[in-house]
């Protein structure tokens, strides 16, 4: 009987000190292919090495951020974040932070095709998580729309910010035939991008295009009453109630 309850608690032990061996090594795992992907040591507690970088320290804390106009490198990228959002969590919201001259340069030149701008609005409407949009610096043209798409009552903007709705602009050239099939294309884009700003700012179409058909340019406390956003953010406080997750890690 001794013998079978000595067997029994060795076996015990054993398997729990296995248990706490394996623990350990998954660990020391973890942190090598941390330190291997940002080159970062650790000496008696300490980190050591360069940060990592920082569009995956965003990512990791649900933060999409859109700073250049919106060509399809660009839009690949913002439409891969979202998907990834998604399978991660479906529940937590997607905080979509926007500074961008959307489908044109800041010199007016076209940039890239509405249908980017498009892809990346019917991935935020495709996508379970709520996104909230936040305008800092400037929203122009199709970016304004992408900013309007956000999930209703969680738009904003920084006080300074400057949000602008015009026509889509085009630099067709070649054949007359040509010429004219890009036009219409151009003109379905335009109902397209007005009609979406229509139904999230809940303006007429009508008066969406009359007021796109010249440059429009408007102050956050105007586009709250046009509709494009809900609120002007004064702070983060009513976005992040915690520090970001990624300071306690490093």
């Amino acid at each position: 009987m001794f013998a079978y309850c000595f067997n029994s608690h060795y076996s015990l032990e054993f398997s729990k000190n296995k248990l706490n061996t394996y623990k350990i090594n998954r660990t020391n795992k973890i942190i090598s292919v941390k330190a291997m992907q940002t080159g970062a040591q650790n000496y008696d507690g300490v980190r050591i090495g360069p940060p990592p970088d920082l569009p995956s320290l965003l990512l990791h804390n649900r933060i999409v951020y859109l700073g250049m106009p919106l060509v399809p490198a660009v839009t690949e990228l913002i439409v891969a974040e979202f998907l990834y959002l998604q399978y991660e969590n479906s529940e937590k919201p997607v905080f979509m932070y926007l500074n961008s001259t959307g489908t044109s340069n800041p010199d007016g030149s076209s940039a890239g095709f509405e249908t980017e701008a498009f892809a990346i609005a019917d991935t935020m409407n495709y996508i379970k998580p709520p996104v909230h949009t936040i305008c800092v610096g400037q929203a122009l043209g199709t970016c304004a729309m992408l900013l309007s798409s956000g999930e209703p009552g969680q738009r904003a903007a920084l006080p300074n910010s400057t949000i602008m709705v015009h026509q889509p602009r085009t630099q067709a050239r070649g054949q007359a035939s040509d010429i004219a099939i890009k036009a219409r294309e151009v003109l379905y884009n335009r109902k397209q991008c007005f009609e979406i700003i229509a139904k999230t700012s809940g303006q007429s179409l009508q008066k969406v295009m009359k007021d796109a058909s010249r440059t429009k340019y408007l102050t956050p406390g105007e586009a709250v009453e046009y509709g494009i956003i809900d609120k002007v953010l004064e702070s983060n406080k009513s976005l992040l109630t915690s520090d970001p997750s990624f300071l306690k890690a490093l």
